[in-house]
């Protein structure tokens, strides 16, 4: 399944935050004046390391804590005072927190019976979202007969059937392994798209991030790094820590010579971007896009190289690499060994390391 790019140009704001600071026991500063705003509709995800701050900003969102400073809108209504349970969202929270002396049924039905909503109602609803979340045949059983898998899907149901102008989510699919992660992401990717609620979303798993969001925002010490597409903030990082921690990024150091080359400790390196001359620059390309060869081929950004470690994934191979004081990292897929131009090196192998010029990402001055 694969979302297509998104445009905010018309889109209406949902979430809105103004300058929002958080600090805990007078010191401690989880969220340092962030602004951010998301939108209608959109797979909005807050991405970073533990202790960065997002799940302080969803807590906020969902009136968990109280902001020290700043302004939180959601739906166009001013948060200030709004209990939660009267804002407009609903969480879905790491442990699910489902009533275990309940069926799935009535865990789901139980936001919509605190309303008191006509039961035909609440039934219609409730086996609707159990169709929709695919565990209708699950309705009469207890969280304890629940596999991880399962008891993700009621706690997404319970959600959802409230019908909330926001759903955040706060990790939902970290306690489960990779191959059910990697299934539900889809599973929740065609929920957000099928219902249309805008969903926040806090993981601090990069390809959880990329693979799922509209857009995304990278946090660190209770600051947005960086906010926008996803393959934006991959392929065209803007600090430093964003290319560190969205993926691997091999990061050279230079000064420019002109307004396309910069002197490098791997030489003298072209680059696409305008670069001023005389000033200092970090530059940054990601594994993949290296080129490995025997042979020299006379193009721009060819450095020699030697292979130090290799590491086997399955799906490709991960080249450690030595050139002159620098440590480069290379990616190359696995492919078939009879195709025509498939090459694979051996430990201590000297070859020739491509950094193509229309990859080398100018990411700080």
């Amino acid at each position: 399944m694969l979302k297509a790019p998104r445009s905010t140009a018309k889109a209406t704001p949902v979430v809105e935050l103004e300058g929002v600071r958080k600090v805990f026991d007078g010191e401690t500063v989880a969220l340092d004046g962030v602004t951010l705003t998301v939108y209608e509709g959109e797979f909005f995800s807050l991405l970073g390391p533990s202790g960065c701050g997002k799940t302080t900003l969803l807590r906020i969102l969902g009136g968990f804590e109280v902001p020290d400073e700043g302004r939180v809108r959601i739906a166009g209504q001013d948060m200030r005072n709004v209990p939660p349970f009267r804002r407009p969202v609903n969480t879905v929270f790491q442990n699910y927190a489902l009533f275990p002396h309940m069926s799935v049924f009535d865990n789901v039905a139980f936001g919509l019976r605190m309303k008191r909503l006509p039961e035909a109602e609440i039934r219609r609803r409730v086996g609707a979202m159990l169709e929709l979340v695919q565990i209708a045949d699950l309705a009469r059983r207890r969280p304890h007969e629940l596999s991880g898998g399962q008891k993700q899907r009621v706690a997404l149901a319970r959600a959802l059937v409230n019908e909330p102008k926001v759903l955040l989510l706060d990790e939902p699919l970290g306690a489960l392994d990779l191959k059910l992660r990697k299934q539900l992401q889809i599973e929740l990717m065609r929920l957000q798209m099928e219902l249309k609620i805008t969903f926040v979303y806090v993981t601090h798993d990069q390809e959880e991030a990329l693979v799922m969001s509209d857009r995304m925002a990278v946090m660190r010490d209770g600051r947005l790094e960086q906010v926008g597409l996803p393959e934006e903030l991959y392929e065209r990082p803007k600090t430093p820590f964003v290319a560190r921690f969205l993926g691997t990024s091999n990061l050279i150091e230079g000064t420019a010579l002109d307004s396309h080359r910069v002197k490098t400790p791997l030489g003298t390196l072209e680059v696409g971007a305008p670069l001023t001359p005389g000033q200092d620059y970090l530059l940054s390309i990601r594994p993949e896009k290296l080129r490995l060869a025997r042979a020299p081929s006379q193009a721009a950004n060819e450095v020699r190289a030697r292979v130090r470690d290799i590491v086997y994934t399955g799906a490709e191979n991960q080249y450690i690499l030595e050139a002159g004081a620098l440590e480069l990292v290379a990616y190359t897929l696995n492919a078939d060994i009879s195709e025509p131009g498939y090459e694979e090196y051996d430990y201590g192998e000297e070859v020739f390391v491509r950094l193509p010029p229309e990859n080398l990402v100018v990411i700080g001055g």
